[in-house]
């Protein structure tokens, strides 16, 4: 367990190097860009969000990521479209994340 450094002789467990980050502690942006299962807390990042038409101001219930082209129940405008990840909300149509 020990290590010959310049004709000298150190034990390893003297050794302590200190980190570039703090791995406890990451901020809000840092956590927010990881992957959801390497985050400090796991969760996911997908909810569910209250859509309100431009046109009739009805609300409907949509995914964030979702896969298939959203319409309004009462006039049929487009309210998202998918795309890779989370889905595209049309222009002019506001949004609140839903709660738990």
């Amino acid at each position: 367990l020990c290590q010959i450094c310049s004709s000298q002789i150190f034990p390893l467990y003297f050794i302590n190097m200190p980190l570039a980050k703090d791995l406890l502690h990451p901020s809000p942006e840092e956590e927010k860009r990881k992957h959801k299962k390497k985050c400090l807390v796991q969760s996911p990042n997908s909810y569910f969000m209250d859509v309100k038409c431009p046109g009739c101001y009805k609300i409907t219930t949509v995914f964030s990521h979702a896969q298939t082209v959203v319409l309004c129940v009462g006039c049929s405008t487009v309210l998202c479209q998918p795309t890779g990840g989370k889905a595209r909300l049309t222009e002019g149509c506001s949004f609140r994340r839903k709660q738990h």
